[in-house]
């Protein structure tokens, strides 16, 4: 029965079960007055939801399969479903979200992206005084520089060295560039640099290193390719420039980029097929032409013994470890051994003492770094 300001709910022989009132236009019901047990209102939803709790928060799905299969007795024949939000299955289950893999390129030519990320520090120090690799892929092609470093702060200037030369070289500017939120790349000089000419930096969300995926996972392939071949014969771990060096080298010409036709990350960053005819094994025994770099007596020996190392950079050479000399050399007159079993004999023996050296070198840094860090949150 409707009044002005309320309305009665009866049931039976006049019984009044339900009283409610008007506010609004909008029928209120009053629950605390009510003449019977609030429970019988529980609708089928709310039963299922119960069992949910009742059952450890199982998966909804895990009921109907049980139901469907009649495993258990017992649980009553609803259709369980996930119609909201569990708080408690958030807090006590709730993982990372899942990123799908792109199949379109979101680039057009190259140099329009660029990804970034830096690598280290080594444990063992380079033979170049190292610790660093920035990585640096192209999203058009996947073509991928390696850059190393002594130390993060370098990681401006040796970014900078490189956009210079690769738009000289290809005529064309970078629009963007994609990196984390480390303070090599988020700082005053890049944000200054980007602005000057033009360049969108894009960040990569905190502590979500699959948003930055294309370069992560050539970090990943780098590292394992370097690990296995350093590994295989036990050469010193000093030399993981040089091998992480070869590795991107030999990648940029056999990884198969099948959205672009299926074609090395070489071709369409060269515009020609890449060469793989001078390819060698790294760190074979080679043979290496004194070419007059000394003056060599009668009966002196042509050649000095050493190991391959990879491929120089700005000349048509190849880059080997001296064992006379001791040093790195660069040279086309190397004759390469690539049948011998045990390439770390040809090491010398003072190699083990100068890794040692050198890691111990390396590890003093860290803690010094560390130590001062530390120093300077205490202040």
């Amino acid at each position: 029965m409707f009044e002005p300001n309320n309305f009665l709910i009866y049931v039976g022989h006049g019984r009044i079960v339900l009283i409610g009132k008007i506010v609004n236009n909008i029928y209120l019901l009053d629950l605390h007055h009510a003449s019977f047990s609030i429970h019988c209102l529980l609708t089928k939803e709310d039963d299922t939801w119960l069992w949910h709790r009742r059952l450890c928060h199982i998966h909804m799905q895990h009921f109907n399969r049980l139901n469907k299969k009649q495993l258990v007795e017992g649980l009553p024949k609803l259709k369980f479903e996930k119609d909201r939000v569990c708080e408690a299955c958030q807090k006590g289950k709730q993982t990372k979200v899942s990123f799908k893999p792109k199949n379109v390129v979101s680039t057009e030519r190259p140099l329009e992206m660029f990804h970034m990320d830096l690598f280290g520090p080594s444990r063992t120090m380079s033979l170049g005084g190292n610790l660093y690799a920035l990585v640096t892929v192209d999203d058009f092609s996947r073509y991928t520089w390696t850059l190393f470093l002594a130390a993060k702060n370098d990681t401006f200037h040796v970014f900078k060295r490189l956009a210079k030369m690769l738009e000289n070289e290809k005529s064309s500017k970078i629009v963007s560039i994609r990196s984390d939120h480390g303070g090599e790349f988020q700082n005053e000089r890049f944000e200054h640099f980007c602005e000057k000419h033009g360049i969108k930096h894009n960040f990569s969300a905190p502590r979500t290193p699959q948003k930055n995926g294309v370069v992560e996972r050539k970090n990943m392939s780098l590292e394992e390719l370097a690990r296995t071949m350093i590994n295989e014969n036990s050469l010193p771990k000093y030399f993981w420039a040089d091998v992480v060096n070869i590795a991107c080298y030999v990648l940029n010409r056999v990884l198969i980029r099948p959205i672009l036709k299926k074609t090395t990350p070489y071709e369409p960053f060269k515009w020609r097929r890449p060469v793989l005819s001078h390819l060698k094994v790294f760190g074979c025994k080679c043979f290496i032409l004194n070419n007059d770099k000394e003056s060599l007596g009668k009966f002196d020996a042509k050649a000095d013994e050493g190991f391959f190392l990879g491929y120089a950079t700005q000349s048509h050479a190849y880059r080997v470890y001296n064992k006379r000399l001791m040093t790195v050399e660069e040279s086309m007159h190397v004759i390469f051994d690539e049948s011998n079993p045990k390439l770390q004999d040809h090491v010398p023996k003072i190699a083990d003492e100068e890794e040692t050296t050198l890691e111990k070198k390396s590890a003093a840094e860290l803690k010094s770094a560390a130590r001062n860090k530390s120093v300077e949150k205490e202040i």
